[in-house]
């Protein structure tokens, strides 16, 4: 399925290229009116990113995203600066459906795997940034991509498997918010691999023929923000595309 996603610092939708916060571009869209028209198109999942939360965790914009959440019949998975457990619940209490966990599961993964086993596998995503060397060796990046956790995301995947792992969703950050296309052989080998797990592609889809290249994947689920706020296609363009053939 496709997943519309957007980005909120103070409320205002934006993109970020790369992950800094240096090169913001700002959308002068209404959130609320911006997922009424992904579900008008087709969207039964949407996903947002708190940016100004991920930055500063007491600064998280609950009253925004329980407006958004109540705005919209579909259901919304929300990331962004995911730390404690409190984090956790306040999110599920602001009304998302999953709640995206980051560079917390990869720096302290005994924790992250406690919060599966109290909220339960269903309500998390694990969200893995993915920086590949030369020798095709799939390290997964921590701290806004700043990082390299020197894991890699096999050996991330199956500790988590132990506690039923159920969502992921990976990017190729050197793909990300470049319109480039994506990693589609990234995916292919993961969704081979770990058959039993929902893979979120996210990062590089610039147009429909994006969306085409990862239909034979066996991704769940396609992540696209940028292009649709660009106007490089609309939403309905998009659900057409993954739904034909």
């Amino acid at each position: 399925m496709i997943i519309p996603a957007l980005d909120l610092i103070d409320g205002q939708v934006v993109r970020l290229f790369q992950g800094d916060y240096d090169q913001v571009t700002e959308y002068k869209v209404d959130a609320v009116e911006q997922y009424a028209v992904y579900h008008n198109a087709g969207a039964n999942w949407l996903h947002l990113v708190d940016l100004t939360g991920a930055k500063d965790t007491n600064a998280r914009q609950l009253d925004v995203i329980n407006r958004l959440i109540n705005s919209t019949p579909a259901q919304v998975q929300i990331g962004g600066g995911v730390r404690t457990e409190k984090d956790v619940s306040d999110l599920l209490d602001a009304g998302a459906a999953r709640v995206v966990v980051g560079s917390t599961a990869v720096k302290d993964p005994e924790t992250v795997k406690g919060w599966m086993k109290k909220f339960g596998p269903e309500r998390i995503v694990l969200a893995l940034d993915i920086n590949i060397d030369a020798n095709g060796r799939r390290n997964v990046a921590v701290s806004g991509w700043q990082e390299d956790s020197g894991v890699t995301i096999e050996a991330l995947l199956e500790d988590f498997l132990t506690v039923g792992l159920k969502h992921v969703l990976c990017t190729d950050i050197s793909r990300d918010g470049t319109l480039a296309g994506s990693n589609v052989e990234l995916y292919v080998d993961l969704c081979r691999d770990y058959p039993q797990v929902d893979f979120q592609s996210s990062g590089g889809i610039g147009s429909l023929a994006d969306i085409e290249a990862l239909k034979g994947t066996g991704v769940a689920g396609v992540i696209v923000g940028r292009a649709l706020l660009d106007g490089k296609f609309t939403a309905k363009e998009a659900f057409a595309c993954w739904q034909e053939g």
